[in-house]
């Protein structure tokens, strides 16, 4: 028999673990709600005619493609079926959603007639990729997205810096948000007299933190970018100082670049804002950063985690024209999006969670007997009212074997009423983590379990 397994790169998520990722998406979803972001949830398959060419050659090799039929094998012989997978592949129509902006992009521009613009929605659901598992990426994970279209203002990009902020306030870690501009990084390219190689300068850049600077270097001469443009670059990547010192000995490198101005003059509006807002996460100016998505057009931001060994966990930017490659130009968007599963990991890394999302049922009832149940029946409803989590032991069982499942759950207290408690019109109520007992009433019961009754 074939031992039972998950594809690589998935993963089983125990009651306690799923417990703890609800926490952290009610913590995201109710920042998002405060900002006033409509939810909105997508297909987790796409035509795939809506997802190709969006996210760059390196993106397209990672969308997973879905047959156009599950029993599209079953009557070729094993010598067919070589050739006929691949044919079958060949005429794929359908695809995993690879992130939710694109699907996003496709939803405005199909419902427009419904929408009220500018649009702001968030989305909480699960991404594919067909990437190699590692550490902190996984094939299938779940990202939490705010969007904005229809609208120029960098009033947005600011609120995105604040949902940002308040996100992980709530959740407990401290984080760096870098910041930088894809305008910037055109005017760079111009810079280097490489304007024509954007996405190739751009690519490299990208993986600076991965694989350093000199082996960025060296990516772009196998790229074909002269050595003197690659000379003109460094500079510009290792520059030091506050967002505005950088933006400064910007604005004299980049002069003859208008896009590059234009970028610069954004960053100088967003920073000014953050000068005044003064969030409390860490916000920097980083040149480097570069978002490998091609559909970026402004700002992009990314987000670590400060003291986990973690890649970023929140990442975003400025589209302008998604929404024009499926027939609706003209609007202007800009997201952020959360990596669940990666907030997840630091979370863990760093022991975050709040003891309270460890706990699931916080009473069970013994069951002592045939009318000893009927009694917790009804008692278990009333606690219940109370907005207590309460389950009862459902076998009629040996009370120390009810004690011991009670530990393994690791369900803090212990409800018994037997026929000597129930003739007192007493419950004895015993605290597993103290071993304390003690003989109360129904009404001091609830009270001593904080029962809303």
């Amino acid at each position: 028999m074939t031992k039972p397994s998950i594809p690589s790169g998935t993963r089983d998520f125990s009651p306690s673990e799923t417990a703890k990722r609800t926490y952290i998406f009610d913590v995201i979803r109710n920042v998002f709600r405060t900002f006033g972001f409509q939810p909105l949830e997508t297909p987790a398959m796409e035509n795939l005619s809506t997802l190709l060419g969006k996210y760059g050659a390196e993106g397209d090799k990672l969308l997973f493609k879905i047959l156009n039929s599950g029993d599209a094998f079953a009557k070729l012989t094993p010598d067919d079926l070589s050739s006929a997978a691949a044919a079958s592949l060949k005429t794929c129509e359908k695809g995993l959603r690879y992130d939710l902006t694109v699907p996003f992009a496709r939803y405005v521009v199909q419902h427009r007639s419904e929408i009220a613009f500018p649009f702001r929605r968030y989305q909480i659901q699960p991404v594919w990729r067909a990437d190699r598992p590692q550490k902190g990426r996984y094939r299938e994970f779940y990202q939490c997205d705010v969007d904005v279209v229809g609208s120029d203002s960098l009033l947005n990009e600011v609120e995105l810096v604040q949902v940002v902020d308040a996100v992980f306030q709530k959740l407990g870690i401290a984080v760096t948000l870098k910041i930088n501009n894809r305008k910037v990084l055109s005017g760079i390219a111009d810079f280097m007299g490489a304007g024509d190689r954007l996405t190739e300068v751009t690519v490299a850049i990208d993986k600076i933190e991965k694989i350093g600077l000199d082996r960025v270097k060296q990516e772009l001469r196998d790229q074909g970018i002269p050595d003197e443009a690659i000379a003109r670059l460094q500079p510009v990547l290792t520059l030091t100082g506050a967002p505005e010192e950088k933006l400064q000995t910007l604005c004299g490198l980049l002069a003859a670049s208008e896009v590059g101005m234009a970028g610069i003059q954004e960053l100088r509006a967003i920073f000014g804002y953050l000068q005044q807002l003064k969030p409390a996460c860490s916000v920097e100016l980083d040149l480097s950063l570069a978002r490998g998505l091609s559909y970026y057009t402004g700002a992009i931001f990314e987000v670590k985690a400060n003291g986990a060994e973690m890649g970023s966990i929140t990442g975003g930017g400025r589209y302008d024209n998604l929404t024009g490659i499926f027939g609706m130009p003209n609007v202007s968007g800009v997201g952020i999006s959360f990596g669940a599963d990666r907030i997840y990991d630091v979370m863990t890394q760093l022991g975050l969670f709040p003891e309270s999302t460890l706990v699931g049922t916080q009473v069970m009832l013994a069951n002592l007997g045939e009318r000893e149940e009927a009694y917790a029946l009804r008692l278990a409803a009333q606690l219940r009212k109370g907005g207590l989590s309460v389950e009862i032991y459902p076998d009629r069982k040996k009370l120390q074997k009810q004690l011991e499942y009670a530990n393994r759950r690791g369900i803090p207290y212990v409800v018994m009423a037997g026929e000597q408690e129930m003739a007192q019109q007493k419950i004895s109520l015993k605290n597993l983590r103290t071993g304390e007992q003690q003989l109360l009433t129904e009404e001091e019961l609830g009270a001593q379990l904080g029962s809303k009754n």
